[in-house]
């Protein structure tokens, strides 16, 4: 019997080169796997790499036989850090040299298991992977990172997912590839040159754009004339100097601008419509400042539009969270006045300018009657009848009379998706005649059924460019704003729902600007020719509460399951859904065979499905339990199970409770039988997306290993859990505090680590005998967190341990001489050695001074570490990450460390408080903490490089 041997991930992780690469992945764009098609809260793939990497290689310690002392075990651990610390970089993850490293030390793992000889080369492991290696489960694959990077390290892989939006999109970044790799292009004069050992599709990749552009001109030939260039002519210039250089030429459009109008409710402009905007501003360049100016006509009940260039102000918005203002009259229009008009069908649309594209940038027009008029002669045969979901929180458009998503598009852009969607069987005729012309196998085996001839080719093709046609949707639509910065066209998914846009961008599908067909089509191929295209790979549509799998007894698993109630993933993918279900239902009727994606069963906590809070929790606990079962019935007891989790914990009830989304995921990992054996702080999540910016959003993931918790596992009682609480949380939270996890974070990952402590017994026993539950352990890992913050106050200088004390009973508001005098006494301090720096104390009142004011007073290393701390915050909001670091190389490491402690310490207590607006400060410091601290230190370098050059 194989002795099971711990992991490296149940011991250490390299969580600054992890962090680093997987921060900046989210802002890699060209060629990588989430460009293919969205999908929410994907994973970065380096950190499903790393991950997987360290899920699968022993740890050291796991055998003393080879490393019998704990030097020799760390100087083997930092080696396989050096190996991960390539394997996570993105320019590294199609790189033979560093993927083979990689591969050895996983084949080297299993082959000491299994006392096996380890492969005679490198280039032997991806043979013996395949054929010993662990086969990696994911139930939730989602957008198919985990499924990804299992395949690129050269691992087999299943995944499955209840969505078939999320099934599909694994399928083609992970299944399909495969299937095609090491394949020439089939179209007429097709030049692929197929180099080096590995496999890739850069075959099919050239084929999607070719195939792309054939479906371009063919749309052109149809609907082309529903976008014609405009004309600069004499009378635009004589309005518009500025234009003179464009004097008769003619200009493809990018985009049409369009605002909602509703009927004024002002009595005396009965009929006359008026717009409802968030912006009038075209372009916030300093060199093209251009807003779009309503001009209301003699009648004083018609509004033209303009576009004034240069100097001048745009003119104010008739829309914001309050409501809306007529902009003739003044009057309010209030939302329900603006919902009844929608719900009415008496909400209109004006086009308010035209962008086109100029020799030396964007160039913005008015409307003309022509634009206009054209815009309303098009005529789609068919549009998207399924219904949004009423009074959900993510979706505002069925308020304002808009209830499908096929009012979600203008009849323009209803037409140009209904026209690509028409060509997808076209195409794939077209592609399936090519094949067969070049070679390829007549074999009638479809693509859903495995195949891999021509017509499965051509099936290939069109699956991929019908994801074009959802990249297109996502584009196209009326919920798309005009972005007047980066002077483009937004996506309809700037966040994870569908808001109610009242100012809207039309993108011309044949531009080249953003939004086109045609970079719908090269950021997909892009995709195709980069990913690992392995065969084998399996990806299945399954409910993975009830998924049983028979081929394969045991798997290794990694997942990232659905979190509470934080995304609606079927309610949100319809948007896309409905698309590949009118383009793909004749290639894919087994995914598609549903009118919309499956939400009955999806495993997430949806009130409004559940008849209520109480019904929805109960799902989706009993759920997520069958769910783990199961994994924990078919896991590979080798190997731990890693589970990614990103809920906001620190959200409590009135009784200081932790979220009822956490409660009821952790009861389920509990009820399950498994017991937490490690926990990693890991930042997935991009900190300026919409939602993150301003606000304490979460920053990081917590990766939970998991092992089947022994039959033998002991028995405890509350003081005796408590007691190991206490011992081993202090070093715990000073390894997360040293990772520079933020503060808005470390409760998270601090939960992970209790739960260690928790699930290691079989029972956690109360005073009455009745086991501890969920709820109550994480209510007491909180408690102890606390504790164990508070314990390094004990570190600080008297006054700023006074400091500490008054922040927390009274904040930044004042109380009485009186009190702080009784405080300053309980700390050996006075309060008149304060007053100026840390306090102002006058006319019988005392409070902390603010950030901002300790900011104007001069700084000195040898000040109390509150005063520093808060002079950072300071310095680090008002002039950045560069002045911040100028400051810090001025203090000691002592003092820069305690700095950091006490962001901690303060954020903790604000959240407790519930005090917001004071808790960002202190989460930013610590979000920026590594840039400022990596920038001291080269300033430190460049300093004393240069006093060792003055003494030479």
């Amino acid at each position: 019997m194989t002795k099971t041997r711990k992991k490296l991930i149940e011991t250490a992780m390299p969580l600054d080169p992890i962090n680093k690469a997987s921060s900046r992945e989210k802002s890699i764009r060209h060629g990588h796997p989430s460009t293919l098609h969205l999908w929410w809260s994907r994973k970065p793939l380096a950190t499903c790499r790393a991950v997987l990497f360290a899920q699968a290689v022993d740890d050291p310690a796991a055998w003393p036989e080879l490393f019998p002392t704990e030097q020799e075990q760390n100087v083997e651990r930092e080696r396989l850090f050096g190996i991960m610390s390539d394997l996570v970089v993105w320019e590294n993850s199609n790189d033979p040299g560093v993927m083979s490293r990689a591969r050895r030390e996983i084949a080297r793992s299993i082959a000491r298991n299994r006392q096996d000889d380890l492969p005679a080369t490198p280039q032997d492991d991806l043979a013996y992977l395949q054929k010993y290696g662990p086969v990696i489960r994911d139930p939730f694959c989602g957008g198919g990172s985990i499924v990804l990077e299992a395949q690129r390290l050269g691992l087999r892989a299943i995944g499955s997912d209840l969505n078939p939006v999320a099934a599909l999109i694994t399928k083609a970044t992970c299944e399909i590839p495969g299937r095609f790799a090491g394949r020439k292009a089939v179209y007429p004069e097709a030049h692929t040159e197929l180099t080096g050992t590995d496999q890739s599709a850069v075959g099919l990749a050239e084929d999607i754009l070719h195939y792309g552009e054939w479906m371009r001109t063919k749309a052109w030939e149809r609907i082309g004339h529903l976008y014609p260039a405009v004309r600069i002519d004499d009378d635009a210039v004589a309005k518009r100097p500025d234009l003179k250089g464009l004097k008769g030429q003619a200009l493809t459009v990018i985009a049409f601008l369009w605002v909602r109008t509703v009927a004024s409710p002002d009595p005396a402009l009965q009929g006359a419509h008026v717009p409802l905007t968030s912006s009038f501003q075209l372009s916030t360049k300093p060199k093209n400042q251009t807003w779009c100016e309503p001009i209301v006509q003699a009648d004083g009940r018609s509004i033209a539009y303009e576009v004034r260039v240069g100097t001048g102000q745009a003119p104010r918005k008739t829309v914001d969270r309050s409501g809306g203002r007529c902009l003739i009259s003044g009057t309010s229009m209030p939302f329900p006045y603006i919902r009844a008009e929608g719900q009415a069908g008496r909400m209109g649309s004006r086009l308010m300018a035209v962008v086109a594209e100029g020799r030396r940038g964007r160039v913005f027009l008015p409307p003309t009657r022509e634009m206009e008029e054209l815009a309303q002669q098009a005529q789609a045969t068919w549009k998207p009848d399924a219904l949004m979901p009423v009074k959900h929180r993510d979706f505002k458009a069925p308020l304002y009379g808009m209830p499908s998503f096929g009012d979600l598009f203008t009849d323009r852009q209803l037409v140009a998706l209904t026209t690509f969607s028409d060509l997808i069987a076209e195409v794939r005729a077209e592609a399936i005649r090519d094949a067969e012309t070049a070679g390829m196998s007549r074999d009638q085996t479809p693509l859903a059924d495995g195949g891999t001839g021509a017509i499965a080719y051509g099936e290939a093709i069109a699956t991929y460019l019908s994801l074009g046609i959802d990249r297109a949707a996502d584009r196209w639509s009326s919920v798309c704003i005009w972005n007047s910065i980066g002077l483009k066209v937004e996506h309809t998914f700037t966040r994870q729902a569908i808001p109610m846009i009242w100012d809207y961008s039309e993108a011309n599908p044949f531009s080249h600007s953003t939004g086109n067909w045609s970079s719908c089509c090269k950021w997909i191929s892009k995709v195709v020719a980069a990913v690992p295209a392995r065969k084998g790979t399996s990806v299945t549509q399954e409910d993975a509460t009830i998924a049983n799998h028979s081929n394969l007894k045991k798997f290794v698993f990694s997942t990232d399951p659905p979190y509470y109630d934080n995304i609606g993933y079927a309610d949100l993918s319809d948007y896309f859904y409905v698309w590949l279900r009118q383009s793909l239902n004749s290639i894919w009727s087994k995914l598609f065979s549903t009118l919309q994606a499956p939400k009955e069963d999806e495993l997430i906590a949806s009130p409004h499905r559940h008849q209520g809070r109480q019904l929805a929790e109960e799902f989706f606990r009993s759920r997520m339990q069958n769910a783990l079962v199961r994994l924990a019935l078919q896991t590979d007891s080798s190997f731990p199970v890693t589970i990614f989790y990103a809920y906001k914990q620190t959200e409590t009830d009135s009784d200081g409770i932790v979220s009822t989304g956490w409660a009821s995921f952790l009861q389920a990992i509990v009820d399950a039988g498994l017991s937490v054996t490690g926990t990693w702080p890991i930042r997935t999540e991009r900190s300026g997306r919409i939602l993150a910016i301003n606000t304490n959003a979460l920053a990081s993931s917590v990766v939970l290993s998991c092992r089947k918790r022994s039959v033998d596992a002991p028995i405890t009682t509350r003081g005796k859990f408590l007691t190991n609480l206490r011992n081993e949380f202090p070093s715990a939270i000073q390894i997360l505090q040293a990772s520079d996890i933020a503060p808005v974070d470390l409760a998270q990952a601090a939960v992970g680590q209790g739960m260690s402590v928790f699930t290691r017994y079989r029972e956690v026993l109360e005073s009455d005998d009745s086991s501890m539950s969920v709820r109550t352990a994480l209510q007491l890992i909180n408690t102890v967190l606390d504790e164990a913050l508070e314990s390094q106050d004990m570190e600080y200088d008297r006054q700023t341990r006074f400091a500490l004390t008054w922040f927390e009973s009274f904040g930044m508001e004042e109380e009485t001489y009186g009190e702080a005098e009784k405080l300053s006494v309980a700390k050996d301090v006075s309060v008149d050695s304060m007053n100026g720096t840390l306090l102002n104390s006058r006319g019988g009142k005392v409070r902390l001074l603010k950030p901002e004011e300790i900011g104007k007073i001069e700084l000195d290393d040898a000040d109390a570490v509150w005063k520093c701390a808060h002079y950072i915050v300071w310095l680090n909001n008002e002039h950045g990450e560069l002045a911040t670091a100028q400051v810090m190389a001025t203090l000691a490491e002592s003092k820069q460390n305690a700095v950091k402690e006490i962001a901690y310490r303060l954020y903790r207590i604000c959240e407790n408080k519930r005090w917001t607006d004071l808790s960002r400060d202190y989460n930013s410091l610590i979000a920026s903490w590594e840039g400022i601290t990596l920038r001291a230190q080269e300033l430190k370098v460049g300093q004393q490089q240069q006093l060792d050059y003055s003494e030479v």
